[in-house]
């Protein structure tokens, strides 16, 4: 590897904890604000937000060495995001087509 890659692939996991918080508060906003608003897709997507901050946090504490993570870990956690976000697809376009009906 390029040293590029290794300062991108040491440094990525705590710019992405930083964007998390950003989009954090984005929620809290949101939640707070949405009154008549059909929530239920996005408090999945929330969860799925939970899981990517929980496995940035495994990922930086495995990179400074302080657990060691089997490597099923991750793409366990990747499965477990990526099958919420297809739920919360199909749950919006199931609320859209009763919209229009």
């Amino acid at each position: 590897m390029t040293s590029f890659a290794d300062a991108l692939g040491l440094t990525a996991p705590y710019y992405n904890l930083g964007l998390v918080i950003i989009v954090l508060i984005l929620f809290g906003y949101m939640f707070r604000s949405a009154k008549n608003t059909y929530l239920l897709p996005w408090k999945y997507l929330f969860a799925t937000i939970v899981i990517f901050i929980f496995e940035e946090i495994i990922t930086v504490l495995d990179i400074a060495k302080i657990i060691d993570v089997p490597a099923v870990v991750f793409p366990l956690l990747e499965m477990v995001i990526i099958t919420l976000f297809i739920y919360l697809l199909l749950l919006q376009k199931e609320y859209l087509s009763k919209l229009r009906k």
